[in-house]
């Protein structure tokens, strides 16, 4: 009779709480129940009323015309179609290597080894003298012993060698002069960052082109799509994304003695948040990215909380005064047409997708909430407590 009476009171306090729960809930309304954010009418209420704070913009992509356009890549250094210098040019830094060669009586050296053993200093035997590497001082000088200081700056090493030759005209019997770049720094670039092997890099025809002097120094080390390639010129500093560079050959300039590449590694990413499957920041897949890509990499609307009508791209754009403009699209995934123009939305970096959260999903969020109220009643009356 006891256990009747008490199971006949623990039911009717569960019924008395759970009939105050529901009041509860009616006064206070699905508004105070937890939520993923605003809703879709939410977000465009507040931009209208936002847009003169902070200029926000917001566009319905309906049509193609309303996609945003691709934004142009720095151009390439202009002019670009500058004849680069010629490769034996020879000035201050480079190391040249110097051989004199001389018949009968011999100013530099001894009888080299065309000549018959035992013959004497004078034959017309060929006499080779091979100066050690002669580096070109900063004045653009070498050193050449009974000739004294030559200037070969901004020479050929045909140039040099006809100027040798006239030099010693009167001190050697025909001296004959061969001159050659050993470390020619005058035709050379400094790669570095993210790069197989950095550090300083001849060209070898002073006519090769971005990619082609990356792939001379080894390679990049990371992935292109992470790494952007800065170029400084003189008193210029330009910026490419490595994978543009290598999709357009526009970008893909000759580069110029003295030039100086850096690899940097700067990876994008997107945020998606609101109701998806998964809210995170996410690295680009690849290259690029559309925005049905960065959709399905965050598990697409919640079905549970999520308003496939209410998804926004949130972005800071630039005008051409290069003024900072917010701009926020607005994409209605439930129209077929929102797919292909999903595919055409190339997203950037620092993008920030929202997927807007579901009036109608209140009702189950407030079963939920009563559920894990009314569960641990539920349990303690079956295991007797009441």
């Amino acid at each position: 009779m006891n256990t009747l009476r008490n199971s006949a009171l623990g039911k009717s306090v569960i019924g008395r709480f759970a009939l105050a729960a529901l009041a509860a809930a009616a006064l206070s309304g699905c508004a105070t129940l937890p939520t993923s954010g605003p809703t879709g009418s939410d977000i465009r209420s507040q931009i209208a009323k936002d847009a003169g704070a902070l200029g926000m913009t917001l566009v319905q992509v309906q049509t193609v015309n309303d996609l945003p356009r691709p934004p142009a890549p720095p151009a390439p250094f202009r002019p670009d179609y500058t004849p680069p210098p010629s490769t034996e040019l020879v000035g201050p830094g480079d190391v040249l290597n110097v051989a004199i060669f001389e018949t009968g009586v011999a100013l530099f050296g001894r009888t080299a080894a065309i000549g018959t053993e035992g013959a004497s200093n004078f034959d017309a035997a060929s006499r080779a003298e091979r100066f050690p590497p002669l580096r070109v001082s900063d004045q653009g000088t070498i050193t050449i012993p009974y000739v004294g200081q030559v200037n070969v700056a901004g020479r050929t090493t045909r140039d040099i060698e006809v100027q040798l030759r006239q030099a010693l005209r009167g001190k050697s019997q025909n001296p004959q002069v061969l001159v050659s770049i050993a470390e020619g720094l005058t035709n050379s670039v400094i790669i570095g960052g993210d790069i197989a092997r950095p550090g300083r890099l001849v060209l070898p025809t002073n006519r090769e082109k971005l990619s082609e002097v990356i792939a001379l120094a080894g390679g990049n080390k990371g992935e292109i799509r992470d790494l952007v390639v800065r170029v400084s010129r003189n008193d210029t500093v330009q910026e490419w994304r490595l994978s543009d560079v290598l999709d357009n050959p526009e970008l893909d300039l000759r580069i110029f003695p003295s030039d100086r590449i850096t690899l940097i590694r700067q990876p994008r990413s997107f945020t998606v948040l609101g109701a998806p499957g998964q809210t995170s920041q996410f690295p680009f897949p690849g290259a690029r990215a559309s925005l049905i890509e960065a959709i399905a990499t965050a598990g697409g609307a919640n079905p549970n909380s999520g308003n496939a009508r209410a998804i926004f791209v949130f972005r800071i754009d630039r005008d051409a005064a290069g003024n900072e403009v917010p701009i926020v699209y607005h994409f209605n995934m439930m129209q077929a047409s929102s797919y292909i123009l999903a595919q055409k939305f190339a997203m950037r970096d620092k993008d920030v997708v929202y997927v807007g959260n579901a009036l109608a999903n209140q009702p189950s969020k407030l079963i939920q909430v009563l559920s894990q109220l009314f569960f641990p009643l539920v349990s303690l009356q079956q295991a007797g407590a009441f």
